[in-house]
């Protein structure tokens, strides 16, 4: 499949967020073990006017990577146990990102398995916590960009309108009226969540 080119990260986050649905993320480790996961579930983050966004009030060190080129790799840790996986969406000196919130795994279940101590499929990477642990991606994958050997994007088919959700973002206490996430219809590996 051919990768996604840098030009294709320049669409408005809004747009960027529907359209990164049902694309394949890829991470290859040293070895050449290829992860691969069809994104599912997505959420924006970006402007000074969104409280949830991390840059809301200006530029700090923790956020700075966001403020960088469409296509880098914004990767945080939270909550005190997981990391988020984020793709910087915005032109530079912007704040804005998508929050990859869910993937269906493609290839290299085994590895992911192993990672999360989990077998159940629908359940490695059906939470933003869980997709990172199962890419074992961390702090160290924060700045990086999708235009390497090791992390890139493969390019599918558009998703006709009527396969993607819309809805409030989760998790949030701040701008939750913001209907900013977008989801595949029924896809079982979209991420479970209280309302």
């Amino acid at each position: 499949m051919e990768r996604l080119e840098r030009q294709f990260y320049d669409l408005p986050t809004l747009e960027l967020t529907e359209k990164l649905l049902g694309k394949i993320f890829v991470r290859v480790l040293p070895g050449n073990i290829q992860l691969k996961g069809r994104i599912v579930e997505t959420e924006a983050y970006f402007s000074r006017h969104d409280e949830a966004c991390h840059a809301w009030r200006g530029k700090t060190e923790r956020n700075r990577i966001m403020f960088q080129t469409p296509g880098t790799l914004y990767v945080y840790f939270t909550y005190g146990n997981h990391y988020m996986l984020n793709i910087v969406s915005e032109p530079e000196n912007t704040p804005g990102a998508v929050l990859i919130r869910a993937m269906e795994p493609v290839e290299g279940e085994l590895f992911m398995q192993e990672q999360r101590g989990s077998k159940l499929i629908t359940d490695l990477m059906s939470g933003p916590g869980k997709l990172t642990r199962a890419l074992a991606i961390n702090r160290e994958c924060n700045g990086k960009n999708l235009f390497s050997e090791e992390f890139f994007v493969e390019n599918t088919p558009p998703l006709p309108d009527r396969m993607i959700g819309t809805s409030a973002r989760v998790g949030i206490s701040k701008s939750r009226e913001l209907l900013w996430r977008k989801f595949i219809i029924n896809n079982p590996h979209v991420s479970k969540f209280r309302t």
